[in-house]
């Protein structure tokens, strides 16, 4: 899969686009600027549309190409984000985050509950998560995704998967996708906003 996305990323156009994912500028705008961390955060656009809003950005992607392309859009304004290149479970910091942010990220099923776990192990008490996926209802339709049923999500896997978490806002629903050249279309997702417990 890591040569896959290599070759995604190694284009001249950006696959998912320039612009932020909307779900994600649309509750990054509701917080007042603080840390964040973005997995799997390929191009950069969530990246480069939070520096701009004065948060401290940290990022990871296990494509060397990713980060490329990501430095490649976000340096022209002037930031130089932390954006390091691993598998998510290598990702190591010491840093604790007000905000997590995951943009379609969808890990292999055998490690998927232990990324998540990973991942929120560097969240602060308190601190907010920003959620965007294919849901399984997605499986067959053109507008993008993992073209494997295990690599989506469910409502309830959400909830067994991100443990610890109230959520204020879950949901599945079909939205139109238009980021880059491969989301295009109608397309089921889940999305949620929830907060780590104390």
């Amino acid at each position: 899969m890591k040569d896959f996305w290599n070759q995604r990323y190694s284009g001249e156009t950006f696959a998912y686009g320039t612009e932020p994912n909307q779900f994600f500028k649309q509750e990054l705008d509701k917080l007042q600027p603080a840390s964040i961390l973005l997995p799997a955060e390929g191009e950069g656009r969530n990246a480069l549309y939070a520096l701009q809003k004065g948060w401290q950005v940290h990022c990871f992607d296990y494509s060397e190409s990713a980060k490329d392309k990501a430095l490649d859009l976000i340096h022209p304004s002037g930031f130089d984000p932390d954006y390091q290149v691993c598998d998510v479970l290598e990702y190591r910091t010491e840093k604790q985050f007000d905000v997590l942010g995951f943009s379609y990220v969808h890990f292999p099923i055998d490690i998927r509950y232990q990324a998540h776990q990973h991942l929120l192990s560097f969240l602060r008490p308190g601190g907010k998560i920003i959620f965007e996926a294919f849901s399984k209802s997605q499986l067959g339709k053109p507008s993008g995704g993992p073209k494997n049923l295990d690599l989506l999500f469910s409502v309830a896997e959400v909830k067994k998967e991100f443990t610890g978490i109230r959520f204020s806002y879950l949901e599945a629903l079909t939205i139109e996708l238009k980021e880059g050249l491969y989301h295009v279309g109608e397309a089921s997702v889940i999305r949620f906003v929830g907060e780590k417990g104390n």
